[in-house]
């Protein structure tokens, strides 16, 4: 009963990961199909005949694509990097101070970012250009803040609560100041959750698109979101080029999350158990 039960367990394991990374598999097959593979007969094919990398080399040869992709990582680096910071000195105040209104506080967060993109894109759009932060860095990183850091808040309170106060507590008895405790104990301990918490607000700026396409519309400005959605021309659409650039934009994230996947599941599961 034991062996035929772990035949089915992973029986299922395996046909639940197919049909998760199905849509996947056929962005990479599709990328590999040359023009007149994608269409008629050839088009629910999933091997491709001729299997081809021309679509890769359209990408960064014919459109600037390699300018998104920088354009991605640098926003998505310093709104990540911006966003962790502040939540974190925030969330320790939450989770480890007493003073009243730690409540509210809370929950005007979620409630901020529980507001649609839609109702807040033109006064923020008007601001921006009054500004002059249309097409620049700056005129997205402070948008993204609106959704990444009630995001990066929410995750940090929760890790500080889980770590015991009695570390504090002996820190501070031997002498350490409220700052010291922070940076030399707290901190330590809360990288887990600190790294997953980055994660989460790296691929969350990494995939956002409202914001990019409205406030960024120069060319050399785009970020890779809005440049695929952008493939299509007036009278076709290049789906081979855009399964590669989604291929492409993908790849660094599943790197990401193979390379550092014990950090993000230790951060995951902090405090899941308790002695």
């Amino acid at each position: 009963m034991r062996k035929n039960a772990g035949f089915w367990f992973y029986l299922f394991l395996a046909a639940f990961l197919l049909v998760m990374l199905f849509p996947f598999i056929w962005q990479v097959l599709t990328s590999l199909k040359p023009s007149g593979e994608l269409f008629g007969e050839h088009a629910f094919r999933p091997i491709p005949d001729h299997p081809t990398v021309e679509n890769y080399v359209k990408v960064f040869t014919q459109r600037p694509f390699a300018t998104y992709l920088w354009n991605s990582t640098w926003v998505a680096i310093v709104t990540t990097a911006y966003c962790v910071f502040v939540a974190a000195i925030a969330a320790y105040a939450i989770a480890r101070l007493k003073f009243k209104g730690k409540t509210i506080i809370l929950g005007i967060t979620l409630a901020v970012s529980m507001f649609p993109q839609i109702a807040t894109i033109s006064p923020i759009f008007m601001f921006m250009e009054k500004m002059g932060l249309t097409n620049s860095y700056t005129g997205l990183i402070i948008p993204y803040t609106t959704f990444a850091l009630p995001l990066a808040l929410w995750n940090l309170t929760n890790f500080f609560r889980k770590i015991p106060f009695e570390l504090e507590e002996a820190a501070k008895m031997d002498g350490a100041t409220t700052w010291q405790a922070l940076w030399r104990v707290i901190f330590p301990l809360a990288v887990p959750g600190t790294f997953t918490t980055a994660i989460l607000v790296f691929i969350a700026a990494w995939n956002e698109f409202f914001f990019a396409l409205t406030l960024n519309t120069e060319e050399s400005m785009k970020t890779v979101p809005v440049g695929i959605a952008l493939f299509q021309g007036r009278f076709s659409i290049p789906w081979a080029e855009i399964s590669a650039a989604s291929v492409i934009v993908t790849i660094p994230l599943v790197l990401m999350v193979l390379l550092f996947q014990r950090r993000i599941v230790a951060g995951l599961t902090t405090g899941a158990v308790k002695e």
